[in-house]
């Protein structure tokens, strides 16, 4: 979200014909859940969770509502992949209602894949770490020599509670899609959401100051090297901060033990999310974070993520928070640290983008301000060896 985007918010009319051209793509959220296996007949609703700006300025705000139903589902089994395809019918305010012509365009932290007719096809369970065991158990067993063997491993997996890999495409209410619009659309409500109240931020000559003098690159417990790159500021008290975050669907992660570390390997090996996966620790100012927040779907491989850091400061007589975000876009074994490790959306722009738009939707927000940083490199790796590109800038919310 630029600094321009933002002030556009402020400038739309509050009842005017506005219009959406084909292609745009809106970022939504499920308020019900829609499920491969069912047979039954579904609708669902789902709500706008960030404006659709064109040309600069705001033609459908966040918080309208998004009707629609599942096209096709076809549940998971030995013949084939499972299916899901969801049809959108209309958009309203609660007042003003317009049909609605869009597909399915992107999944968010999600493990299926998706065509271009938007057409979302489930994982081969067969093929995912929990199926390749089944089958390696499936052939000890038949092995006269290896069968106490396999019972042995068998008793083991129930031991650690795995269990077998859920092929079906199941999205339960708060997983966020992507669609796009495949006929224009006319838009006749009205077009101030959440973002329409924020107000200009007090004293804002002096957020420069506050914010080139905090620290920009966190570094990592183990082994101590440079990492993420700071990019957020909250100002605020801890129980906005905490309440804000969790009314946007955020889940605040497990501490990084023993108990953690199982459910990360069964989430693995079952080709599942887990909203509470543990993080690891970076540094701010040899300081820990003061908490963290992440958001995820159904695959432990891909989340958003951020930590923030209490700082000394205060502006306005409230705390103010320092915040590293990236997004989780995969997994893979480090030869380097002998580990699994997450791989990372390089733009980490737009994860600062997505936390302040989040933020915004839950009108908790009284005002957001964009502030430059010459000093910050735009481009740098990060703890794990991925290169990180910004614009430098830091997005400052007041609470």
């Amino acid at each position: 979200m630029t600094r321009f985007a933002i002030l556009s918010l402020l400038a739309a009319p509050l009842f005017a014909a506005q219009q959406v051209p084909a292609g745009t793509e809106l970022s939504i959220r499920l308020n019900q859940k829609v499920a491969s296996e069912l047979t039954t007949p579904q609708t669902f609703k789902a709500s706008l969770i960030a404006p659709a700006i064109v040309d600069g300025t705001v033609r459908l705000p966040a918080g309208l509502v998004i009707e629609g139903s599942v096209k096709q589902a076809k549940a998971y089994s030995a013949a084939g992949p499972a299916q899901l395809e969801l049809a959108y019918k209309s958009i309203s305010d609660g007042k003003a209602t317009t049909p609605l012509h869009a597909i399915t365009s992107a999944l968010e932290n999600a493990r299926e894949t998706l065509d271009d007719k938007g057409v979302i096809t489930g994982i081969d369970a067969a093929q995912s770490y929990g199926g390749r065991l089944n089958e390696g158990l499936t052939k000890l067993g038949a092995n006269e020599k290896l069968a106490a063997l396999a019972g042995i491993l068998q008793q083991a997996k129930q031991a650690l509670n795995i269990q077998d890999v859920n092929g079906n495409v199941d999205y339960e209410p708060g997983v966020e899609l992507r669609i796009k619009l495949t006929q224009p659309l006319t838009w006749n409500g009205t077009t101030k959401g959440p973002e329409s109240k924020l107000a200009p931020f007090p004293n804002e000559a002096e957020l420069p100051e506050l914010v080139t003098t905090q620290p920009f690159r966190t570094i990592a417990e183990r082994p101590p090297r440079p990492s993420d790159i700071t990019n957020l500021m909250f100002i605020g008290t801890e129980e906005q901060v905490r309440q804000a975050f969790t009314k946007a669907g955020w889940t605040e992660p497990a501490a990084l033990d023993a108990n953690s570390k199982l459910e990360t390997a069964r989430a693995m090996i079952e080709n599942r999310g887990y909203k509470e996966g543990p993080m690891s620790i970076l540094l701010l100012d040899g300081e820990t974070p003061a908490m963290a927040w992440q958001k995820g779907n159904n695959t432990f491989a891909s989340r958003h993520h951020l930590r923030i850091y209490r700082r000394p400061d205060s502006f306005e007589g409230k705390p103010v928070w320092v915040c590293s975000s990236t997004q989780d876009t995969g997994i893979e074994f480090s030869d380097r640290d002998r580990t699994f490790i997450h791989k990372v959306d390089p733009f980490i722009d737009r994860e600062r983008a997505k936390v302040v738009t989040d933020l915004l939707f839950t009108a908790m927000v009284k005002s957001v301000a964009i502030v430059g940083r010459p000093e910050v490199p735009t481009r740098l790796q990060n703890a794990t060896g991925d290169t990180l590109e910004t614009d430098g800038s830091m997005a400052v919310v007041l609470f």
